[in-house]
């Protein structure tokens, strides 16, 4: 089965495992949002627009995991607006739940390349902008390879093999080791920073 004929599948199976897995979790997802409105205050979901499909634009839906900015309290960067709570849902994955309804929707994918922030589509390359010819998932290759700890050139160059390569065999291959990784905790965030850093272009573009 080639990419392509997969994805009507793939569509199939996001459906079905989003219904699922709302179903599942719809009480801890309760218990996380008591959780989060007691820890971190409102709102208890993180909306923010990103580029889905051919980099067509939809609202994200994740729990919270940051305190409001505050300059007067010293809550200016992501260092210091993330709590041992925050960290704790991010590590666990468990802020992504909400994200469920995103893939039902039909704009995430249970499996593909995340989706980034709407302000870096003017940055990529060619080929870093193919990432955006699928839909975009909640863990995907560069998730399981690494996470925040791959450069930016590493995780576009897995983003891009997933989008040639996709099949349900990979898929699968990627939602377990999706499930070691969260239990493991690996690959959270970069040496430099609680949050992946910011992507500003790659080098071949700044030079």
């Amino acid at each position: 089965m080639s990419a392509r004929t997969y994805d009507p599948v793939k569509r199939v199976i996001d459906v079905v495992g989003a219904l699922v897995g709302l179903l599942l979790t719809a009480p801890l997802q309760v218990v996380l949002a008591v959780l989060v409105r007691k820890n971190l205050g409102s709102p208890v979901l993180f909306r923010q627009l990103r580029p889905g499909k051919d980099e067509e634009v939809f609202e994200l839906v994740k729990f919270r995991t940051m305190l409001e900015t505050d300059p007067v309290s010293g809550l200016v960067t992501d260092a210091d607006r993330l709590t041992g709570f925050g960290k704790l849902l991010r590590a666990t994955s468990l802020d992504e739940l909400p994200s469920l309804w995103n893939v039902l929707k039909g704009e995430m994918s249970l499996v593909g390349p995340r989706p980034l922030l709407v302000q870096y589509l003017d940055r990529y390359t060619d080929q870093q902008r193919r990432r955006h010819e699928v839909t975009p998932g909640i863990t995907g290759l560069a998730q399981v390879s690494g996470r925040n700890a791959l450069t930016w050139d590493e995780k576009f160059g897995l983003d891009l093999e997933y989008v040639e390569k996709r099949s349900l065999s990979l898929d699968l291959r990627i939602i377990v080791l999706t499930v070691a990784r969260v239990l493991s905790r690996s690959g959270i965030s970069d040496a430099s920073s609680p949050t992946m850093a910011e992507f500003r272009g790659s080098e071949s573009i700044r030079d």
